[in-house]
């Protein structure tokens, strides 16, 4: 009877290769996105945005409820300095700084994230409509984002504000108008690129119809542009819905968002300049942090940016 043979850890040793080499190739195996995360979290500047983006949705979301007072409810201060009872001091009518400028961030994030979605949603479609067919349907479909493109964003905006009600809802749409345009080039440049590769070639062989082919080979590989993309895009809304507020064309008070507070605190800057100050900050702050992750993302998806 033949006794078994006993294995030991050198049999498992790889063939041909030096034993401080298996590192190296243990690390080819790890995934695109699993490399992105890596390269993204070695980025100090974009960790600190996103702890700091973090702590601007959680405040956003819990002080409102938690705070003793209301946005409008008014306190029987009237322009008091910060203190530890308010801590942003208070304004003209008595209400507490600081829960506007919380609630104000409600509005702003809203109407900055959902200009960004309706973004992603129109300018992917289009791009990846006008990429994947080519041709004279392709330069028709370029030639309508020349014309958008011509047309200064904040003009447009402001012309569909006047004519509109103004309210959350027309400022979202005013913002997608033609904010649009840049994702939809984004992402045909990208599809042009990815949708004469092999894997997709070989699907259109196949059988694969346009519909599939965009949603299930080109936009996931054009995925790394277009989250980049958005969350460039979020903090442009952002800023272009406290410009428009600041300037009466946005957001109405009562209702908090930082461009309105800015407004209103920009008529007591010489007595009571904590008014400005403050929601100027959170939109400072609120805008390097999106633009550091944004950064931070495009530098993590570029391989020739990857250290």
């Amino acid at each position: 009877m033949q006794e078994h043979e006993v294995l030991n850890a050198e049999d498992f040793r790889i063939v041909g290769v030096k034993e401080d080499e298996t590192d190296v190739l243990s690390e080819k195996t790890i995934s695109f996105w699993g490399e992105v995360f890596r390269t993204f979290i070695r980025n100090k500047l974009a960790i600190f945005g996103l702890i700091l983006l973090i702590i601007i949705f959680l405040m956003a979301i819990f002080v409102p409820v938690f705070s003793p007072y209301s946005f409008s409810e008014q306190t029987g201060l009237y322009n008091a300095p910060p203190s530890m009872t308010n801590w942003f001091g208070t304004d003209n009518l008595g209400r507490d700084i600081f829960v506007r400028a919380w609630y104000g961030a409600r509005i702003s994030l809203l109407i900055g994230l959902s200009a960004a979605a309706i973004d992603v949603v129109i300018g992917v479609l289009y791009g990846s409509v006008a990429g994947v067919i080519g041709g004279n349907t392709d330069n028709f479909m370029m030639r309508i984002c020349d014309i958008l493109t011509a047309i200064p964003n904040l003009l447009v905006v402001i012309m569909l504000l006047v004519v509109m009600e103004q309210g959350l809802l027309t400022m979202i749409i005013a913002l997608s108008i033609t904010g649009w345009v840049r994702m939809a080039r984004i992402v045909r440049g990208e599809v042009l690129q990815i949708k004469n590769q092999e894997y997709v070639l070989a699907a259109r062989t196949l059988g694969a119809n346009t519909n599939h082919l965009i949603f299930k080979h080109l936009i996931p590989n054009a995925m790394g542009s277009i989250i980049v993309t958005m969350t460039l895009t979020i903090p442009g809304a952002i800023f272009s819905e406290a410009f428009l507020s600041y300037i009466g064309l946005g957001v109405t008070p009562p209702t908090a968002s930082w461009g309105t507070m800015a407004s209103e605190g920009n008529e007591a800057i010489l007595t009571a300049p904590w008014r400005l100050i403050f929601p100027a900050i959170l939109i400072s702050v609120t805008i390097f942090a999106f633009n550091a992750v944004g950064d931070g993302l495009r530098d993590a998806l570029d391989p020739k940016l990857r250290k």
